[in-house]
């Protein structure tokens, strides 16, 4: 694996760059509408954004429309 990433360091570095923009939109979603176990969950959790942009296009709508109702 080590001498793959090394021939392939590309690979990483897109993950990187994909992963980064996902998990800071996710991150300040939550702490705007204040979803502390969603952001502790999305802080540690690393799934390459599949997390993060499941966050984003679905639990932080519902969470939003419970609050915005209140």
């Amino acid at each position: 694996m080590e001498q793959f990433l090394q021939q392939n360091s590309w690979i990483l570095l897109l993950l990187v760059l994909w992963t980064i923009p996902w998990k800071g939109w996710a991150l300040w979603k939550a702490a705007r509408i204040n979803d502390k176990g969603w952001f502790i969950a999305l802080l540690v959790i690393n799934t390459l954004a599949m997390l993060d942009i499941l966050y984003i296009f679905i639990f932080s709508k519902r969470k939003g429309l419970e609050k915005s109702i209140e």
